[in-house]
């Protein structure tokens, strides 16, 4: 897909503040609109600068939009970088005014359908006048494979976008400590309540939920509860068993190994997986790993090897 120059649909520079990027927008809707305009491709040209605005005009999606954007040119094959968006509270609401469903691939790449349109806050009495709840925010929080099966607690720093005095948004940090849950999974939300975004004329702020996500780990695989291990072994201890000392996230077990084991055998303990209610299990994968040959004496046993035992390994592909 090609990249969208939101500034370009949008007329304005990239330096413009927030009010300049209002002022353009209305008088864009103003003259695209299907019911007043006489364009041929008014309709078209509504729905793209209103996906413009929809990005520009919220301080989140304009950071995270200025900073993938800068080294992307219009016309280029456009993918956005797996992370790309990693610790950015995006806000769950939007503009209301079209069905989100007319959002283009583009903007759906960036931010996801749940980010093209429906309310955020709610409206609340409060003296004589109304305050609005804030809206949600939504970020990733990645964690190690260890945390869930210990629980702990992280300093997660989020990034979040705040209007500067020159009315464009400012990309700011702040760490918050957070628990992490033992028997938390990939994928699964954690709640932070009134972390979110500030409320408005006195209302409460809204929720923060963090996405749990795992650090990739150098020996295990993870797929919702279950951990996967590829675990080496020697060629005597498959031809002859024995018993080995494996790691797991919990800590180290004994795990006997039957004769005869060949590589890619899985091997189950139950309920060594990601801990809760109903744990999940841990697939040891053995792998039959060769000694090099890198000596005299260990090419003369591989010679012996050879003469003595008379294995074809490709018996049984008959040749």
């Amino acid at each position: 897909m090609d990249f969208k120059d939101y500034y370009q649909l949008m007329d304005v520079e990239r330096s413009a503040s927030q009010d300049e990027i209002k002022r353009a927008y209305r008088k864009l809707a103003r003259k695209y609109h299907p019911d007043v305009s006489k364009e041929a491709d008014a309709e078209e040209r509504f729905k793209e600068v209103g996906e413009a605005y929809e990005v520009l005009k919220d301080p989140e999606k304009r950071a995270a939009y200025d900073e993938l954007g800068a080294n992307w040119k219009g016309g280029q094959d456009f993918n956005p970088p797996p992370g790309w968006d990693q610790g950015f509270e995006f806000h769950g609401g939007g503009y209301t005014e079209r069905d989100p469903e007319q959002f283009s691939d583009f903007f759906e790449s960036l931010f996801g359908s749940s980010f093209a349109g429906g309310g955020g806050g709610q409206a609340q009495r409060k003296g004589a006048g109304y305050s609005m709840r804030g809206e949600d925010a939504y970020a990733k929080a990645v964690i190690e494979l260890e945390d869930a099966y210990q629980g702990a607690t992280r300093a997660i720093t989020l990034r979040h976008a705040e209007l500067g005095p020159d009315g464009r948004p400012e990309v700011k940090n702040r760490t918050l400590n957070v628990k992490i849950p033992k028997g938390i999974r990939q994928s699964q939300h954690i709640r932070l309540a009134g972390q979110g975004n500030p409320g408005h004329s006195g209302g409460e702020a809204g929720d923060l939920y963090l996405e749990i996500e795992f650090n990739a780990h150098p020996y295990y695989r993870v797929e919702g509860g279950d951990v996967y291990l590829d675990l080496p072994i020697a060629p005597w201890e498959a031809a002859l068993g024995a018993t080995v000392t494996a790691p797991t996230p919990g800590g180290n077990v004994e795990l006997k190994i039957p004769a005869g084991s060949a590589s890619g055998k899985k091997m189950r303990l139950k309920g060594r997986g990601i801990p809760s209610s109903s744990a999940g299990d841990l697939y040891v994968l053995l792998q039959v790993a060769l000694p090099p040959a890198k000596s005299d004496e260990a090419r003369d046993l591989y010679k012996q090897m050879e003469q003595k035992m008379a294995f074809n390994p490709r018996a049984a592909l008959g040749v």
